[in-house]
Order: C-alpha cells, then structure tokens, then sequence
C-alpha cells in the first residue's frame, strides 16, 4: 500500500513538472512578459515598412538604415514616469558606445507612440534634453495609425490608452539588426548588459574598424602586378 501510495506520489509530481515546464517555455518564461519576450526572440520578426518622420522634420523608411544597426525604444513624450528612465537609460547606453560606431553602424532611434501630440517640435525639445546628435539618435513620430499598429504588433510593443491621455505600455530595448530583423530584446533597467551587448556585436563586426574593401582591391592588384614583373628561376 506505502509503495502505491509513493508511486502516485511521483506520477502527480512528475504531471506537475511537466505542466509547469510547458507552460514557463522550457522555465524561461515566468511572467507574461518574459514569455512574450522570449517568443519575439525566437521568433525575430522583421521589421515593417513605415514612414518616420523625425525630430528634424525628415521622412523615410527603415531602408534609410539598411546595413545599420538600430537601437530602438518606444515612448510618448507626455509620459511623466517610464519614458524618462527609458530614454535615460538608453542614453548612458549611448554614451557608452565609442564614437566611430555611432552613425556609421548602429542608430538609436526613439519612436513615440503618441504621434498627435508629439510633433516634430514637440520631439525635438524631447530629443534635446538627452543628446545633442541628430543622425545618430533620432526621434520619430508614424503618422499612419495602420503603420504604427503593424510596428508594435511585430515587435509585440502593448499600448493601452486612458481616458487622461496617458498609455499603460511596456518597456524595453530592441536591437536590430543590419537587415531590419530583430536581434534581441533588452532589458532597459539593466543599462550594463545593454552596452555590453551592442559593444559585443559591434565589435564581432568589425563595425567603424572595418577597412574599405576598394583599398583591400588595390593591394591585390598591386601584388598582382609585382609578380608578374618579377623574373623566378
């Protein structure tokens, strides 16, 4: 009867450990928002086409960044509380990238979710206030609804209105990568593992160290040349 009773014991805790490892993902998933995380990890969805326009007054697509890197987050400029630390954050991530990088291989780029307040004035005081670079960080309004619901659909960005014209919304950093699929999703309170991350990938790349490849042809033809000048016995 004892080694029943043990068996059923066991059966019970081995159903539950099943359950609760296909419903945590693998035990990655904790929350709802880790799990949908982690879904946007494996998954990496590219980005859509949608028309920006930016803090300067300038439209374009994400193909204005083909080959680039980007480092986005999403905010509203009226936000009191979550943005300001966002935007923060993502400025001492900025301010930690050495500077031959920015620009030229990865762009931040802060794309609010609140286009009728946030006007190109509106995000231009906004950008101001955490960095004076225009090209390698901007700030960006969608002024097509359908275009900015199909943006934080893909990158599974929840936006939630009030009726005091405030969002209930998530966080995070999103890096992109050099052909608009998504490369990973950070987390913004943990400024360190951010840069890390960027300095890692930019690095692995070569990123503002790589050489022009018309200099790399240049040496080739000239060895080229040499050679075929040069007597051999």
């Amino acid at each position: 009867m004892k080694s029943k009773n043990t068996f059923s014991y066991v059966i019970v805790l081995i159903v539950c450990f099943l359950i609760y490892f296909l419903g945590t993902d693998g035990f990655r998933a904790f929350t709802a928002e880790t799990a949908r995380v982690n879904q946007l990890k494996d998954q990496q969805p590219k980005l859509p086409e949608v028309m920006l326009e930016d803090h300067l007054n300038r439209v374009y697509g994400f193909d204005q960044f083909e080959g680039k890197y980007l480092f986005i987050t999403f905010f509203y400029a009226s936000c009191s509380s979550i943005c300001i630390e966002l935007e923060g954050n993502m400025a001492k991530v900025y301010e930690a990238i050495p500077k031959t990088y920015l620009g030229k291989d990865i762009v931040f780029l802060s794309i609010t979710f609140d286009p009728t307040r946030d006007l190109p004035a509106r995000l231009k005081s906004y950008h101001d206030y955490f960095t004076d670079e225009h090209d390698s960080w901007r700030m960006a309004r969608i002024n097509n609804h359908e275009e900015q619901e199909r943006l934080l659909e893909r990158l599974g960005v929840i936006v939630i209105p009030d009726d005091q014209g405030n969002f209930a919304h998530n966080s995070a950093f999103y890096l992109i990568d050099q052909h608009g699929e998504l490369l990973d999703v950070l987390d913004y309170k943990n400024v360190e593992q951010a840069i890390q991350k960027v300095k890692h990938i930019l690095n692995s790349e070569g990123g503002g160290n790589k050489y022009d490849s018309t200099i790399h042809w240049y040496v080739v033809i000239y060895i080229f040349n040499y050679t075929a000048n040069c007597s051999f016995f």
